[in-house]
């Protein structure tokens, strides 16, 4: 029994069969946009320098004495 494979994969794979240019197009479009080398140090900065924000920030608290 064959497995299932759906509209959509098919699609994409008769299409890639008909347009092998397409992979290296997506090869260089991911390494465009998300292939990027990490930098721990930055990340830590980024991590500590995060300020904790409330469940839903748009909230107006009119009991609160900073807001007169």
């Amino acid at each position: 029994m064959a497995e299932y494979e759906s509209d959509h994969t098919r699609f994409m794979r008769e299409y890639l069969e008909k347009h092998p240019e397409q992979v290296e197009e997506q090869r260089r479009g991911r390494a465009l946009w998300w292939d990027k080398p990490q930098d721990a140090e930055q990340q830590r900065r980024f991590d500590a320098a995060r300020v904790p924000q409330k469940s839903y920030p748009y909230q107006t608290d009119l009991t609160s004495s900073d807001t007169h």
